[in-house]
C-alpha cells in the first residue's frame, strides 16, 4: 500500500511531528484536558500540583542534617512563583522570575530546636535533569489579560510546572492571502510578538524563557521581546546526524501514542502510523528541537546563556557563542603538563565585526562562576581604544557581570586599570547577588530522607 502524499496542514507537517520528537527526547506528554486540570483555569498558566510534587523532593541542610521542605515552605515558594506582577511591564516580571529560578527561593522554616532557619531552595535542579519533571502539552488555551478572548500557543513545554518554552508550529509553505510569499516561520514569530502585548497573554510570557517558531523545513528561536529580525537559526556542533536519526525514529510507547491521538480523527492516527513505520530523515525543525530542547542541553542553555541587559533587553546566546564558550571552558580547565605552578592552557578566539564579542565576554564571565574549579577567577579585558573600553564596560555592567543592578559606575571605575602597576580590585564575582553557585549550594545534598519518614519524627 502506498502512503498518501504528506498533508501540509500544521498538524501534519509540524505540530504532531514536534510532539513526537519531544516525547522521544524524554518529555512527558499531557493532553490539553490534563494540562487544564493541572492549571485549574484558563487564566492560570503554571501547573501548581506538578510544582508541589517537585518541591516535595527538595531538601535543605540544618546543623548537619537534611530536612524536607515543610508544607509551609512549599506554599511559600508556590505563592512567590504564582504572584508575578506585571504592573511594571513584562520584561521586569520575566527578569524577576528568571532570578528566582537561577538563584533559588529563600523560605522560612521552623526547626525542631525552636529556631528559625532560612534555606534557599532550588526550584530547578540545574545539574541533574532526572531530578526535574518535564511535561509538554498542546493547544494551551490562555485567557487574555482583559478576559475578552483566548490565545492558543501550539506547544508549551513545562519544567517543574513552570512554562519555560513556547512553540508555534506552522506548515512549511505560505497560506496565500495578502502575503503569499511570507515564510510561515515568520508568521509564528509574529504570533509570539503579538501574544506578548499587554492586552494579550503576557502572563504566559512572564514565565517563558525560550521561544521557538518551527515549520518543518525551518526553525528559529528567540526570547522575551526579541525583535523579529533577531530571531536566530541554530547550527549544531555536538549532536550528529546519527543521533538525530535515532531520536526521530525511536518508536513511541503505546500509551504515549494513545495520548497523542486522543480526541483526534482516526485518519490522523492512520497517517502517522504509516509515516512512522518507515525510517524518516531529520528536518531543520527536528535539528532545532533536539539542539535546544534535549533536557540536559536546555538546563545548560537556560542557566548559563541568558542575560538581561538594561540597554539591549533580554538576550539568549547564539550557537557560536554557546559552543565557543564551551570550548573556552574546556581549554581553561586544562593544566600545562610541564608547568610547575599549575599554569593553564591559553588560546585565541577569532571574531568578526558584529558577531557579539562583547556579550560573549559577559556570557563567559557568567559561565565561569558556574564552574566550581574556576569561580574564583579574575577577568582582565585589554582594549586599544577608548570607545571600545566604554562599550565593553557598559556591556559588563548593564549585563550584570559585576553582580547586582546597584553595581554600576562605581564598581566599574574601581575595576579599571590604567597601567601594568595597577591591580584590579574587583574579581569576576563582584558584589553579593551575582549568579554564583554558592548562592544555591545549600540545596544540594548527598542524600535526603523521604518526606514521610522525616515528618513522622
Amino acid at each position: 500500500m502506498t502512503a498518501a502524499a504528506p498533508n501540509s496542514k500544521e498538524q501534519y507537517a509540524a505540530h504532531l511531528p514536534a510532539l513526537q520528537l519531544l516525547c522521544n527526547l524524554g518529555w512527558n506528554f499531557l493532553t490539553t484536558a490534563q494540562a487544564l486540570a493541572l492549571r485549574g483555569s484558563r487564566r492560570e498558566v503554571i501547573l501548581r500540583s506538578r510544582l508541589v510534587e517537585v518541591l516535595q523532593t527538595r531538601c535543605y541542610e540544618y546543623k548537619g542534617q537534611w530536612y524536607p521542605l515543610s508544607s509551609s515552605g512549599i506554599e511559600q515558594i508556590v505563592r512567590e512563583l504564582s504572584a508575578l506582577s506585571l504592573a511594571e511591564g513584562l520584561m521586569p516580571a520575566n527578569e524577576r522570575l528568571y532570578g528566582k529560578l537561577a538563584l533559588g527561593i529563600t523560605v522560612t522554616e521552623f526547626m525542631p530546636d525552636g529556631k528559625k532557619h532560612q534555606p534557599t531552595i532550588a526550584v530547578i535542579d540545574w545539574t541533574d535533569s532526572s531530578a526535574n519533571r518535564w511535561d509538554v502539552t498542546e493547544e494551551l488555551e490562555v485567557l487574555s489579560a482583559q478576559g475578552t478572548h483566548h490565545r492558543t500557543p501550539d506547544v508549551v513545554a513545562y519544567l517543574n510546572g513552570i512554562p519555560l518554552v513556547v512553540i508555534e508550529a506552522k506548515r512549511p509553505e505560505s497560506g496565500g492571502g495578502s502575503h503569499p510569499s511570507k515564510a510561515m516561520v515568520q508568521e509564528g514569530i509574529s504570533q509570539h510578538l503579538r501574544n506578548q502585548r499587554p492586552d494579550e497573554i503576557p502572563n504566559l510570557f512572564a514565565y517563558a524563557q525560550l521561544l521557538l517558531s518551527i515549520s518543518q523545513t525551518e526553525g528559529r528561536y528567540g526570547t522575551t521581546h526579541t525583535a523579529a529580525k533577531f530571531w536566530a537559526k541554530w547550527r549544531e556542533e555536538e549532536f550528529d546526524d546519527a543521533h538525530l536519526q535515532a531520536v526521530k525514529n525511536a518508536p513511541l510507547r503505546p500509551d504515549v501514542r494513545a495520548a497523542l491521538f486522543e480526541g483526534k480523527p482516526a485518519s490522523l492516527a492512520t497517517y502517522f502510523d504509516t509515516l512512522w513505520s518507515a525510517p524518516m530523515q531529520a528536518t531543520e525543525q527536528d535539528r532545532l528541537l533536539v539542539s535546544l530542547l534535549t533536557p540536559s542541553r536546555l538546563l545548560e542553555f537556560l542557566r548559563g546563556y541568558v542575560l538581561f541587559d538594561r540597554k539591549v533587553g533580554k538576550i539568549v546566546a547564539r550557537y557560536q557563542q554557546f559552543f565557543g564558550i564551551r570550548a573556552l571552558l574546556s581549554r581553561i580547565s586544562q593544566k600545562k603538563p610541564d608547568s610547575q605552578g599549575g599554569g593553564r592552557e591559553g588560546g585565541v578566539v577569532w571574531h568578526t565585526t558584529g558577531s557579539g564579542k562583547s556579550f560573549t565576554m559577559v556570557f563567559l564571565t557568567k559561565s565561569l562562576l558556574l564552574v566550581e574549579a574556576l569561580k574564583e577567577c579574575r577577568i582582565v579585558v585589554v582594549t586599544d581604544r577608548v570607545d571600545l573600553e566604554t562599550q565593553l564596560s557598559r556591556n559588563f555592567m548593564t549585563g550584570g557581570a559585576f553582580g547586582s543592578s546597584i553595581a554600576t559606575q562605581k564598581d566599574g571605575e574601581r575595576s579599571r586599570t590604567m597601567s601594568g602597576r595597577d591591580r584590579p580590585s574587583a574579581s569576576a564575582r563582584g558584589p553579593s547577588g551575582s549568579l554564583s553557585p554558592s548562592s544555591t549550594s545549600s540545596t544540594r545534598r548527598p542524600s535526603c530522607p523521604s518526606a514521610a519518614t522525616t515528618r513522622r519524627k
